[in-house]
């Protein structure tokens, strides 16, 4: 039997819930790294694989299939032995996944990821920073926190819809969550501080699918570190130009 194909690059978040997912979940696969920051997704070869040309996507016999949710929702339901938990055969806590999932495009994502690459992960591929977009993704993130841990996160259980288990919703948000490591921690502890309830459920979430989860999320902490290399060049550089002696006046 063929492999499936997962079409990834490990910095994209939905890349990262699809391989997670196929980890956990022991489906084998072929992770074909298409890099983002080569333009790698713009090619010939990947359009005809998915048209938008965005990551993830995935191959599996003849079948091709894009877009991060309905990639979870098609391995939870074709593959066999896949836990319940991820996405239930009752159809009522189904639609209930559904409407998380709905939510998150909607709402988080636009927060969430161009908060992060407007303020501090555009350099690394090749764009210049804008604070105005930052701002306004700052707004929509912190009211998708908000919403988080009032409505979804309220009830008893550690996940989504106060379930006792992980869905592919909770794989799916918390991977998005996670891009906010690459903030500095002073700005991480701002935007994550107040929302202990979601922190708590990011944990529970790492925790129930480790050690997978901690390796895929590995080259976040490798970016961070380029991010922070080039903050220091650039804060040398300019306390170089500030304690510059003033050439002596030849008047």
């Amino acid at each position: 039997m063929l492999k499936v194909k997962v079409y990834a690059d490990r910095m994209s978040q939905p890349s990262r819930a699809v391989l997670i997912f196929c980890k956990v979940n022991g489906i084998e696969f072929d992770e074909i790294k298409v890099e983002i920051s080569k333009r790698q997704q713009l090619s010939p070869e990947f359009a005809a694989i998915n048209p938008f040309k965005k990551l993830p996507a995935i191959v599996d016999g003849r079948f091709k299939l894009f877009e991060s949710h309905a990639i979870l929702i098609y391995l939870a339901s074709a593959f066999p032995g896949i836990a319940d938990h991820w996405y239930p055969a009752d159809l009522s806590r189904r639609a209930r996944i559904h409407s998380v999932l709905d939510w998150h495009h909607l709402n988080l994502r636009h927060g969430a990821a161009p908060f992060v690459l407007h303020s501090v992960l555009a350099p690394v591929l090749g764009l210049p920073l804008n604070p105005k977009a930052a701002a306004e993704a700052e707004k929509i993130l912190i009211s998708s926190l908000l919403k988080l841990e009032n409505i979804w996160l309220k009830g008893n259980g550690r996940y989504l819809l106060g379930n006792l288990q992980p869905s592919i919703a909770d794989l799916s948000l918390v991977c998005e969550i996670m891009q906010l490591e690459l903030l500095d921690e002073k700005d991480r502890e701002r935007i994550l501080g107040p929302h202990k309830k979601v922190q708590e459920w990011i944990e529970s979430t790492r925790n129930a699918t480790r050690p997978h989860f901690d390796e895929v999320h590995k080259v976040l902490y490798k970016v961070k570190e380029i991010i922070q290399a080039k903050q220091s060049n650039q804060g040398d550089g300019v306390m170089q130009s500030k304690t510059k002696s003033p050439l002596p006046s030849k008047m």
